[in-house]
């Protein structure tokens, strides 16, 4: 029986010097700040620094010698390419498909109108996806291999990485309160529930809200969430956690 690890952010790559590992994490939760922003240029520029530090890392990983700060290298290109020739002891993740796939996100920053004019498109949402997917595959994969997780723990623990936070939210005196009045009471649990990557007390949640009546809250916004799989409730913990579902619904037709 497999036994699930939990990491947490503090937990994360720390055989990797901490500026290294900083800069690492910082770049790639700028990635997605600027990307639920809808700032598509910044994102896909970002890519590209992401590209860097995860070069430096591998590149430290297959050298067992780490650098204190990410360095870009002459050519993405013939560098990743080089990793192939290295230890054919290392996993093949470090030494073929983690290299690949730099090779592919740098283009984007490269070659698309984002660093420099003169490509043939524009910043955009498509590119921008493309950055955000790649980016959250090369964080799951750099922990995969240096926890020996798989890769639904590494998914779970890239998510812990970024602090989803969101302008309609405002904390005030031990509590969260959105700042859309219109808002409907299933929305606004739902975006609530957007900030923190594990379970909320229902309780918690019901006063978040304002809701006045916690049997109705439950039948007519809990249990109405859970059934279209926006978020996940445990009856028995009386716990509620969004779902990879709730989150999308968040950042595509509420954050918009």
């Amino acid at each position: 029986m497999s036994t699930t690890v939990l990491l947490t952010k503090a937990d994360l790559l720390k055989g990797v010097p901490a500026g290294l590992r900083g800069q690492l994490l910082q770049t790639y939760s700028d990635i997605v700040r600027n990307f639920r922003e809808r700032r598509w240029e910044p994102a896909e520029l970002d890519g590209g620094k992401l590209c860097e530090v995860v070069y430096t890392i591998i590149r430290g990983y297959a050298d067992s010698n780490y650098p204190q700060a990410a360095s870009k290298p002459r050519s993405m290109t013939q560098a990743c390419a080089a990793l192939e020739n290295a230890s054919p002891a290392l996993p093949r993740s470090v030494r073929v498909q983690i290299p690949r796939m730099l090779i592919a996100l740098y283009e984007i920053r490269s070659n698309r109108s984002v660093a420099h004019v003169g490509g043939d498109i524009n910043p955009n949402h498509m590119d921008a996806v493309c950055v955000l997917e790649i980016s959250k595959w090369l964080m799951c994969e750099l922990i995969r291999v240096f926890h020996a997780v798989g890769t639904e723990e590494a998914s779970a623990a890239v998510d812990s990485v970024v602090e989803r936070t969101i302008p309609v939210v405002w904390k005030v005196g031990g509590n969260l309160r959105v700042l859309s009045p219109d808002m409907s009471m299933k929305d606004k649990a739902v975006v609530l529930l957007y900030q923190f990557v594990g379970p909320v007390q229902e309780r918690d949640l019901l006063r978040w809200v304002e809701h006045s009546n916690g049997t109705v809250f439950r039948r007519d916004v809990i249990l109405v969430a859970h059934k279209a799989k926006l978020i996940e409730y445990d009856s028995t913990a009386r716990t509620v956690q969004i779902s990879p579902l709730g989150v999308r619904y968040v950042e595509d037709f509420i954050l918009t």
